[in-house]
């Protein structure tokens, strides 16, 4: 692959990690980043079931319009595109089929 700029990729310093768990299993992301995002980047693209015929959904709009990326955080329903990671934090998709 042909570079037009030089790979200034080694120079971007990133905000500090932070570690989350989602359906127990934990998750590594930076201060900053949303809930969607830091799951996307882990490899988690589903996390809900449609309610009519339990279809995976996951982040669709990524601006908190269309509620296709709501997870359960402390009980409470939760656009995850609009939350932002911290530690600690227990994040619960809502699969059908969730532990």
């Amino acid at each position: 692959m042909i570079r037009l700029v030089p790979d200034q990729s080694q120079q971007i310093r990133r905000a500090a990690e932070v570690e989350f768990t989602f359906d127990g299993m934990p998750v590594r992301a930076h201060v900053g980043d949303t809930i969607a995002v830091a799951l996307m980047r882990a490899g988690h693209l589903h996390l809900r079931d449609a309610p009519q015929d339990d279809a995976p959904r996951g982040a669709f709009c990524c601006m908190g319009l269309c509620q296709e990326c709501v997870v359960r955080i402390d009980g409470g329903l939760v656009e995850s595109c609009c939350e932002a990671v911290r530690d600690g934090l227990v994040v619960q998709s809502l699969k059908v089929s969730a532990p």
